[in-house]
């Protein structure tokens, strides 16, 4: 991996304008995205990829390749939680390692966004069934980890697997990944062509403008994190480099791909800090929010885009 990668990567502008939103918090200052343009961002850019991803789908064969490939996914959604539960149970709560372990088994749509873009900008294919190994990862990883924590924790709250996974499928930011990746599915080329200024044109902007906003929230909760000591900053930065970097490699016997296999890596590396959330909330209220959303987004989040990327990308070249 040349140095020159490393430095294109860091002056990415929307890295910086993700800097630039924790470097405002720190300045205490009043910059801020309100809240209802942040969210049609975050459902726009949702729209975009599983839109354009639904297309390329279209247009690929639906063949054992594919059918391996959404298997590979949901297998590493529903094995990293299980490992990284008894690593984390050794200094945390059966609670907080459950939902700090399904945070890093499922991913981060916005981490896959920005990857999808930094394919762009190296010109790599990637298909467009990725897309849809992305939204069958969401799920799994929250439903192993509510699992752990009722096997492992007695008197635990009872819940329905069939419940949380319906939780899971219907949480919005999946459900419109789902339900944009069918829309492009069955849409034809005209149809597709017709709304290209808006799904693909302003794409770079409208991450950037998000990432800024990602930056500032990050910076109002990192604080949390310091009550707890050194551990859940050493595992936000090292546990993704090494499912990223062990994924990139293993993902070469499922697809020759390059851009496939990038994309493996990076939803393996991530962490979700929305689906997660919603369900843990609901199903494992007592666990610590203020400590696993940040070390998700705060942390583990610029990790992958500053470090992560480049170095899955070396892997899978």
């Amino acid at each position: 991996m040349s140095w020159s990668v490393i430095i294109e990567n860091l002056t990415n502008p929307a890295l910086l304008f993700f800097i630039l939103g924790l470097l405002a918090v720190q300045l205490k200052s009043d910059l801020g995205i309100p809240s209802n343009s942040s969210k049609f961002i975050s459902i726009y850019l949702l729209f975009s990829i599983g839109f354009k991803g639904g297309h390329e789908l279209a247009h690929s064969d639906m063949d054992l390749q594919v059918l391996l490939a959404m298997l590979f996914g949901i297998l590493l959604a529903g094995l990293i939680p299980v490992y990284l539960f008894f690593i984390l149970r050794t200094k945390f709560s059966i609670a907080n390692a459950g939902a700090i372990a399904a945070s890093y088994g499922s991913i981060s749509a916005v981490t896959f966004v920005s990857s999808v873009a930094y394919l762009e900008n190296h010109g790599i294919d990637y298909s467009g069934h990725m897309v849809a190994v992305m939204a069958l990862m969401e799920a799994p990883a929250i439903a192993i980890g509510v699992l752990l924590i009722s096997l492992s924790e007695k008197g635990a709250k009872t819940f329905s697997i069939k419940q949380t996974i319906m939780h899971s499928f219907t949480n919005g930011s999946v459900l419109l990944i789902i339900g944009s990746l069918v829309i492009g599915f069955v849409a034809n080329d005209a149809q597709a062509d017709g709304i290209a200024p808006f799904t693909t044109d302003i794409f770079k902007g409208f991450l950037a403008v998000f990432l800024l906003d990602m930056g500032i929230s990050s910076g109002r909760k990192i604080k949390t994190l310091f009550e707890h000591g050194w551990f859940p900053f050493a595992f936000a930065i090292i546990v993704p480099l090494i499912n990223g970097t062990v994924t990139a490699y293993l993902s070469q016997f499922i697809t020759s791909s390059p851009g496939d296999r990038f994309l493996f890596a990076v939803l393996a590396a991530s962490a979700s800090y929305i689906a997660v959330p919603a369900a843990m909330r609901l199903v494992v209220p007592k666990a610590n929010a203020g400590l696993y959303i940040p070390m998700a987004l705060a942390i583990t989040f610029p990790v992958n885009i500053a470090i992560g990327l480049p170095i899955y990308y070396a892997i899978s070249s």
